[in-house]
């Protein structure tokens, strides 16, 4: 194996050894010596700066190493291409051929590039010019700008697309319905066909038919996306802000719209309702001994069915008609009987309207909380639904459960689902799933917001689907009330709330009411509350269920007929929504003629402002020039099209902004408005170029700056030159300069000769000041002052004593030569430290001594002290009185005990307290002003120690007076009296104490002042508390935090410290912050009374230093809802919910039309958010519940 070949040494660095001249002639090119490379070289002494030299610390000299670069945004004259290659043709020369010409790159100075000529002042580009030069980007900023308003174009309506309705706060529950309303053809006719009433006091604009029929003309006729439905709500007097019962708001509203219609002339109108949407039902009794039956007609404008997890409408619905057995406490008082008879009770369904409306019992009452909640028990509903297997006597819906279904009379199909979005049955929001008639499609509705969904059910693959069919077929089946399902999102707006596709559901093992293998597609649901179903014709019917194996059954036949084509709004609302139209057609006129003299202006400032920057380089530095600042020329660059910004490193520059009028006065006539752009940020304070500020300058033309003053309006102030360098920060920067220089060559010096040996002389120096004075630079060193000396008063106690002799610690001083001495008196000439020859000083070596012997004594003083005094030691500090029972003792401050603890530790450090005052327990009428038997007078300023202690501290230290106490069963004994006022009036002067928070479980009984105990009685078995948890319901199964867990175990004390002024805000803030306890959900008490005024101060609340305060955490909201049966209710003494006014003080409440009170005349007292549609408070900017800005209502 050959040897191994060595590595060549690596060359060493070519620069210049220590103390070496540099020339100017090795620094060409380098960007060092352009700004303050001659420091040191050239200029050893400030009186010998030139001109010269101050241009080039701004980098205006023509040494500097900044190049004039070309302007990338001059437009350049091509050179003719060549036919051949497609490229530019070079010049040749008369007589020289083509190809004898070589052509070089001209480009072979320095490049120029954002990074390399950031603080070139001689580069022009990377301005900001690229927005100019993209027309249609500096078109768009410039419009948004100058605002020249919105688009309306933006909000018209796309060609027969639905249009939405606006939220007027919490008014969702109404949109949702109005949607459904306006798609029943016959409900829209009769609605246009009803005369508003009208009076004396009242016009027919006032009546809410009127604004009805006015809100379905817009909706088949309004040119906009979305109509506002303002003047409808107010003329129900529906309070706009508060959120309401989505189904009691439509059974409200259909009583009033049938009491109107009966109004009318029309036999058609007066039963439109009825005729449209009421059913009728019967309720059967049967005596099981005489079979006596009782009936019971009843109109019904809803089905209401019960739900239940994963079942479908059709299980549902058989629920429903089951019959009910009464016996034992229940039994049925038969009047044939005339006794109690064992019977059996049922509905039955007689009559089913065109229109069928199934209400889901969405939301229930919980009789464990007394609240309503809102269950999220999924539901499967159908596409098509047979009614007729469900209509009559059981024996004959039997029977009709043998026929086809396109064989029954009552086939409805579905045309609308109603949505509820939120967890809890007291907020949220409501959304719709519509047919549209017109469209023949399915829209989502969410308010303003209309999107197509392309199909309830999704097409599958005839082929894949077989396959899938005869692989399921293998597969056991599934458990009942769960079908194997395919599911597909169509409600997207909200991740927790799906609508799901089921492909074909198994025939429940319930019973026989389920549908069967061909019947339709069903869709899951877990926030639906209310299904529509419209009957179908027979051929309707009949063509569907034959084009059922190529077209999915929720897609509408092709055949169908477009009747709302034919409706015609009333001439009155009519003209209501063409008024609308014309205005937004003007409105759409206008912004067309402002954009189109907004862009005839911009093109003119564009001209402008590019023919400027095109030619603002200099074509060499002695061409006259002005210099500005680099944020002056991009605010000026972008003052028409983008907004004043601040950068996050250099300041602004500040710019004088002109009045609104005038700003706007100048955009419509066409010139640009006069502004003022200050480069203060590049001038000294006298009113000269900084030389600090170099890297933010650049060079213009002078004549492109008063173009800039004349044709667009912009003066950049001050008016600046190269030549206007300032001469005195110069000259206070060349020392500074100098100094950095010169200082490491010195260091180098005395590096090189400090060192010294053992048996050498030398000098004694600070460590310290020598570290530090080493460093490049150092700490010590101040901008425009000499370096301290080693002997500086900071320094000189590590070399000399106090008695002007060699300090006896060697530990923080060295040894240096007498070479690095004499380099060191050449910068600090005065300074005389001693020799190394020198002896330590003889009275610091026998006070050393002594202080050693001192300590000694001083521990032995200390462990005979703690000896005599161990149960003071171990217990005084600790709170722990049971072991003083039936024991003489005594009151001492603990700051006594802590001092004189913190002596028996460190008895050489610490000095030994003097003496054991008492005083301040004992007030100026010599009684005590506090009482022992009151814990929170005993607060954490005492201690209690025996007798036998208290002797003996009496005889070690000098003070008093003693406090006798002695505890006989839980009682102080105390001899001297307890002064009441001194006393109140000690509990009450602190500006800042400690209080106990004593934290109540679910099962602890709510205090009052009757039974408010200080002293909680618990359980004698440890009960596992439920802690309801806020946030994502997904990590609830989370760990907490062990601060948290400790401080929310139920029946645990807290010190939290507080203030005077503290409110009861700030207090729950600071408790949420220190036990996880939310806000919303804290009660605090106070002796019994509960603190509802949030801004009442501790003070006011009269509550004393060391008091106690009892906290109770209640579930308010969030709820949180399951769909498990048994819930645990809430805690005892729970505050029950207010449910609110509801409809009352309404139209729909009952409240006369002619005298309710506009909705508008007096302020909501509440703000719903516009997200979630939380209850918020009149004053709150934001939503307590999801932080959502709220609209300011007024």
């Amino acid at each position: 194996m050959p040897p191994k070949r060595t590595r060549r040494g690596s060359p060493g660095p070519p620069g210049l050894s220590a103390g070496e001249r540099l020339k100017r002639a090795k620094l060409t090119g380098n960007a060092a010596y352009s700004a303050w490379g001659w420091v040191g070289t050239d200029v050893t002494d400030v009186s010998t700066v030139r001109d010269e030299h101050r241009l080039a610390t701004c980098g205006f000299s023509e040494h500097s190493g900044n190049q004039i670069c070309r302007n990338k945004h001059t437009e350049r004259r091509r050179p003719p291409l060549n036919e051949a290659n497609g490229q530019a043709s070079p010049p040749v020369q008369p007589g020289v051929s083509a190809e004898d010409v070589i052509v070089i790159s001209d480009d072979e100075g320095p490049t120029c590039s954002v990074k390399a000529c950031k603080q070139n002042p001689y580069c022009l580009n990377y301005l900001g010019q690229e927005k100019w030069e993209d027309a249609d980007g500096a078109y768009e900023s410039y419009i948004k700008t100058n605002q020249i308003g919105n688009n309306p174009v933006s909000e018209s309506r796309d060609g027969q697309t639905p249009i939405g309705l606006k939220n007027l706060g919490a008014t969702c529950y109404a949109n949702a319905y109005l949607q459904v309303w306006f798609q029943d053809i016959p409900f829209r006719q009769g609605v246009y066909e009803c005369q508003p009433a009208e009076d004396a006091h009242h016009s027919f604009e006032e009546s809410p038919i009127f604004q009805l029929q006015v809100t379905f003309a817009a909706m088949q006729h309004s040119a906009l996306s979305a109509f506002n439905p303002v003047k409808l709500v107010e003329s129900l007097k529906l309070r706009a802000t508060e959120q309401q019962d989505a189904q009691e708001f439509s059974k409200l509203f259909m009583a009033h719209l049938d009491n109107e219609f009966k109004k009318q002339h029309s036999d058609e109108l007066k039963s439109l309702i009825a005729d449209q949407f009421q059913g009728k039902q019967v309720y059967n009794t049967v005596c099981q001994n005489c079979q006596r039956r009782s009936e019971r007609d009843s109109d019904f404008l809803e089905i209401e069915v019960n739900l239940e997890n994963n079942a479908t409408l059709e299980e549902r619905i058989s629920a429903l008609l089951e019959p009910e057995t009464l016996s034992g406490d229940n039994k049925y008082l038969c009047q044939q009987c005339d006794s109690l008879q064992d019977a059996k009770r049922y509905t039955e369904l007689r009559e089913l309207p065109p229109v069928l409306h199934f209400s889901l019992l969405r939301f229930v009452y919980d009789i464990s909380s007394m609240e309503r909640k809102k269950s999220k028990q999924t539901i499967l509903f159908p596409t098509f639904i047979d009614m007729g297997r469900f209509i009559g006597p059981e024996e004959t819906r039997k029977q009709h459960r043998k026929r086809r279904p396109k064989e029954s009379k009552n086939v409805y199909e579905l045309r609308g689902i109603l949505l509820h979005k939120g967890t809890s049955a007291y907020h949220g929001h409501y959304e719709a799933q519509v047919f549209d008639v017109h469209n023949q499609e399915w829209y989502q509705f969410n308010d303003e917001t209309v999107s197509k969904i392309d199909s309830l059910v999704p097409k599958l693959d005839v082929a894949k689907k077989g396959a899938k069919a005869s692989k399921d077929a293998k597969k056991a089946a599934p458990p009942k009330g769960r079908p194997p399902k395919k599911r597909q999102r169509i409600d997207d707006s909200d991740i927790e709330n799906d609508v799901e596709i089921v492909e074909d559901p198994m025939p429940s093992q319930k019973n026989d009411a389920s549908p069967q293998r061909d019947g339709p597609e069903y869709i899951s649901s877990r926030d639906a509350y209310m299904l529509v179903y419209a009957r179908v014709d027979q051929t309707s019917w009949a063509s569907t269920a034959q084009s059922k194996g190529n077209t999915a059954a929720s897609n509408p036949p092709p055949q169908r007929s477009n009747p709302s084509s034919l409706l015609r709004a009333p001439e009155r609302a009519y003209n209501v929504v063409h008024a609308l139209n014309s205005e937004h057609d003007k409105a759409c006129e206008d912004f067309a003629q402002r954009e189109k003299e907004a862009k005839a202006r911009f093109d003119r400032i564009r001209g402008i402002v590019m023919d400027i920057y095109r030619d603002w380089n200099n074509s060499s530095r002695t061409e006259e020039s002005v210099v500005a600042s680099r944020q002056a020329l991009e605010s000026w660059l972008t003052r028409h099209i983008a907004k004043p910004k601040t950068p996050k490193t250099t300041p602004a520059p500040a710019i004088d902004q002109v009045s609104k009028g005038d700003r706007q006065e100048a955009f419509i006539s066409g010139e640009p408005s006069k502004i003022s752009i200050s480069i203060s940020d590049v001038v000294c304070s006298h009113g000269k170029l900084d030389p600090e500020k170099a890297g933010d300058m650049k060079v213009i033309k002078a004549s492109a700056y008063s173009r800039i003053e004349e044709q667009d309006g912009c003066f950049l102030t001050p008016k600046l030159t190269t030549g206007d360098v300032c001469a005195s920060c110069v000259e206070r920067l060349f020392g500074e300069k100098l100094y950095q220089v010169e200082h490491p060559r010195m260091v180098h010096r005395f590096d090189e000769v400090s060192a010294v040996d053992d048996d050498e002389d030398g000098y004694h120096i600070s460590k310290a000041w020598l570290k530090d004075w080493r460093l490049a630079k150092p700490k010590m060193h101040v901008e425009g002052a000499h370096d301290p000396p080693p002997d500086s008063e900071e320094f000189v106690r590590d070399v000399v004593c106090e008695h002007g002799g060699l300090a006896t610690n060697v530990t923080v001083r060295r040894r240096i030569s007498v070479e690095a001495f004499g380099i060191l008196q050449e910068l600090f000439p005065n300074w005389k430290p001693p020799s190394t020859s020198a002896e330590p000083c003889p009275v610091c070596e026998a006070l050393l001594h002594i202080s050693k012997e001192d300590k000694r004594e001083y521990r032995k003083q200390a462990e005979e002290e703690k000896a005599r005094l161990k149960h003071t030691h171990e217990n005084a500090l600790n709170g722990n009185t049971a072991l003083l029972e039936d024991t003489p003792c005594a009151i001492v401050p603990s700051q006594f005990v802590r001092s004189w603890r913190q002596w028996l530790m460190r008895p050489g450090e610490v000095a030994r307290p003097h003496s054991l005052d008492n005083s301040q327990f004992i007030c100026d009428h010599g009684l005590l002003s506090f009482d022992p038997n009151i814990p929170g007078d005993v607060d954490a300023s005492m201690s209690i120690i025996k007798r036998s202690d208290w002797d003996v501290l009496e005889e070690l230290y000098s003070g008093g007076p003693l406090i006798a106490v002695e505890n006989t069963g839980g009682k102080f004994l105390h001899e001297l009296e307890v002064c009441g006022d001194c006393r109140l009036k000690r509990r009450t002067s602190f500006d800042m104490t400690e209080i106990t928070i004593r934290v109540l479980g679910a099962a602890d009984p709510v205090p009052t002042p009757q039974t408010y105990n200080e002293d909680l009685p618990r359980p004698s078995k440890p009960v596992q508390m439920t802690l309801t948890t806020y946030g994502k319901r997904a990590n609830e199964g989370s760990r907490k935090s062990k601060r948290i867990r400790q401080g929310r175990e139920y029946g645990k004390r807290r010190k939290i410290t507080i203030t005077k002024a503290m409110s009861v805000k700030d207090l729950k803030v600071m408790l949420n912050d220190e036990l996880g306890i939310p806000v919303i959900t804290q009660r605090l008490f106070y002796h019994g009374e509960e603190l509802n005024d949030s801004s009442a101060t501790m003070l006011s609340l009269g509550i004393l230093s060391n008091d106690l305060l009892d906290l109770k955490e209640e579930s308010d909201d969030p709820i949180v809802l399951t769909d498990t049966e048994n819930e645990s209710g809430p805690a005892n003494g729970a505050r029950k919910r207010a449910e609110g006014q509801a409809f009352g003080g309404t139209l729909l409440g009952g409240f006369s039309y002619s005298s309710a009170p506009s909705s508008s005349q007096s302020a909501p007292a509440s703000t719903a958010c516009p997200a979630c549609t939380f209850e918020n408070g009149h004053a709150d900017v934001t939503c307590a519940m999801c932080e959502t800005p709220l609209p300011n209502i007024t």
